[in-house]
């Protein structure tokens, strides 16, 4: 079956399980791997995620899933798991959650000369977001930037 008819028909599924459950949703596929098709799940809930949490995400899915059969009886494997640390930013949730915190970004062409830029992340809106490097703040269109990820500091 048709990768996009299969996740617009477990989509609404899949919100309504997580938001039971306290969960988010930040990201959603189905794709071909070397051992078959996988639909996967990717989830957050402030504190973090853990394997306990995957597994309770899994077990909830599983059974409606079933009843769905959003694949018309192919086989598929179900892998429901944490976005880890440097998970990309992409909704509005994301820019939120990392306010104040350094983030880098790279883009699709240089901006004001540079494929690559780091800084801390002030604010944000729909189109666009501003970051603050070395004291002068940049405003940034989020269709320019190719990749925004967290800087991991340990």
């Amino acid at each position: 079956m048709n990768g996009k008819k299969v996740l617009s028909a477990v989509e609404p599924l899949v919100l309504d399980v997580l938001n039971n459950l306290g969960y988010e949703m930040v990201d959603l596929t189905y794709k071909k791997e070397h051992y078959g098709m996988v639909l996967e799940v990717v989830i957050y809930k402030d504190g973090g995620v853990d394997i306990n949490d995957c597994e309770k995400v899994s077990k909830a899915l599983d059974e409606p899933l079933d009843k769905l059969d959003p694949t018309n009886g192919a086989a598929y494997s179900l892998n429901v798991s944490s976005p880890g640390l440097d998970r990309p930013l992409k909704k509005l949730s994301d820019f939120k959650r990392n306010l104040g915190n350094e983030i880098n970004i790279k883009f699709f062409a240089p901006f004001e000369g540079n494929k690559t830029l780091n800084g801390n992340l002030v604010s944000y809106n729909e189109t666009s977001f501003v970051v603050d490097v070395n004291g002068t703040q940049k405003t940034i269109e989020i269709n320019k930037a190719a990749h925004i990820v967290p800087v991991i500091k340990f």
